[in-house]
């Protein structure tokens, strides 16, 4: 019995898992982050890209890229 409990604490089959689950956390944070940061422009690149995948004119996606700031009351509002 007291090899079986020996031999359960020296096994280290899961601590391949939880270093990968280390990893995965920190790449989640580091893009909340970035999201966070750069996430006017990115919503201001999209809704140009979109505008051209549409067939609009290059100006006119311009014109309409500039995106207004989204909190929690605007965020369901139309722009």
């Amino acid at each position: 019995m007291l090899r079986r409990l020996r031999k359960l604490f020296r096994s280290e089959s899961g601590q391949g898992m939880s270093e990968y689950l280390i990893i995965v956390a920190l790449i989640a944070v580091a893009a909340i982050g970035v999201v966070t940061v750069f996430g006017k422009d990115i919503r201001e690149l999209f809704a140009a890209s979109t505008g051209s995948l549409a067939g609009e004119q290059g100006a006119n996606n311009a014109k309409k890229a500039k995106v207004t700031d989204k909190t929690m009351k605007t965020f369901s509002e139309k722009e």
